[in-house]
């Protein structure tokens, strides 16, 4: 059974004014804040397409373009057949840093510009935690670490070495219970992932980041485990100011490698 527009979002607008090409997109507004006003789940049915049109005296087009709205965004999602129809969707984790990355991706976002939030979020991440991680919890971080245990044999390993770090990290936030700090803190993880100058310096092989990495993460769960949340604090903001040094050094010689030009 769907669920009815019983209570009024706004009122319908009046002699036909702003029925411009941006209407579906605030038609998709008001459902959006009637879905939260009525707390429905991810499952819940919409109401069907005649009562949106009455509600919202609007074309049958532009109701449907309303929901295409909402689809596109990873808020419903529509089924034919026998028990069809709209429903409200949960939007993965994945797929929204999906699209916010689309969003920086004109915006060319730099190593200081990524580690001037890492410093301030991925400190405030771990002296979060303390307190929170459980045997389990530990032996899942240290079997990371022991991937990067030892030096690599050759560049894909490094390489592999080099995105295990980033997984440890990524697994310090699966503990976060703030969810606004947490996907901040992958998104950014994220990024380092992605961007070009950091898969250039990932290519170089560099033994003394290794071991200085591994060195504040075994400090890191120290702290963790004595649920010393000043102490995981200082660790994570000294590590993420070192990475940032070294990430930044490197990405200048690449640059200047790039810059100049040969006899």
């Amino acid at each position: 059974m769907s669920e009815t527009l019983d209570s009024p979002v706004t009122p319908p607008e009046e002699g036909g004014k702003r029925r411009g090409k941006n209407r579906p997109v605030r038609i998709a507004e008001e459902i959006k804040d009637w879905i939260v006003i009525r707390g429905l789940k991810p499952g819940d049915r919409l109401p069907g397409e005649r009562e949106l049109i009455g509600r919202f005296q609007a074309s049958k087009g532009t109701i449907r373009e309303a929901l295409r709205v909402l689809e596109t965004q990873g808020l419903v999602r529509s089924r034919t057949g026998p028990g069809g129809g709209t429903f409200v969707e949960a939007l993965s984790e994945s797929r929204a840093m999906e699209l916010l990355g689309n969003y920086f991706f004109f915006q060319n976002p730099t190593i200081g510009d990524i580690y001037a939030l890492r410093r301030i979020l991925e400190p405030e991440l771990a002296a979060g935690i303390a307190g929170k991680l459980e045997e389990a919890d530990f032996k899942r971080l240290e079997q990371i670490m022991q991937i990067y245990e030892d030096p690599p044999q050759d560049l894909e390993e490094e390489r592999r070495q080099r995105h295990a770090e980033l997984d440890f990290h990524s697994i310090l936030v699966d503990y976060c219970d703030n969810p606004v700090l947490a996907f901040m803190c992958r998104f950014l993880q994220s990024l380092l992932r992605d961007l070009t100058v950091c898969k250039r310096i990932y290519d170089v092989p560099n033994p003394d980041l290794r071991e200085s990495g591994l060195s504040y993460q075994v400090r890191l769960l120290r702290a963790l485990r004595r649920e010393d949340a000043k102490a995981a604090r200082e660790i994570m903001f000294e590590h993420m100011c070192t990475a940032q040094r070294y990430m930044e050094e490197r990405e200048a010689v690449l640059q200047t490698k790039f810059l100049q030009v040969p006899d």
